[in-house]
């Protein structure tokens, strides 16, 4: 999945204006849905890459990132 883009957003924005004044067809309720998943995998997405990138340091220095965190870093 590609990341969010500014033509994802302004569709489901617009979909949502629409929906709040004039209301949707079926088909653009269902556009709308298809559009949301879109847009929460590639959040989820990037925010899983983000997590993969911290490293938790305890207040001495240690480094406590939890196993299974390294596991995944040295998967990807």
């Amino acid at each position: 999945m590609a990341g969010i883009d500014d033509k994802l957003i302004a569709e489901i924005n617009s979909l949502a204006h629409k929906s709040k004044t004039v209301g949707l067809n079926e088909e653009e309720k269902a556009r709308q849905q298809v559009l949301r998943q879109q847009y929460l995998e590639a959040f989820r997405s990037g925010f899983k890459q983000q997590l993969k990138s911290v490293k938790v340091v305890d207040e001495k220095g240690n480094d406590i990132t939890p196993e299974k965190l390294k596991r995944e870093k040295n998967i990807n």
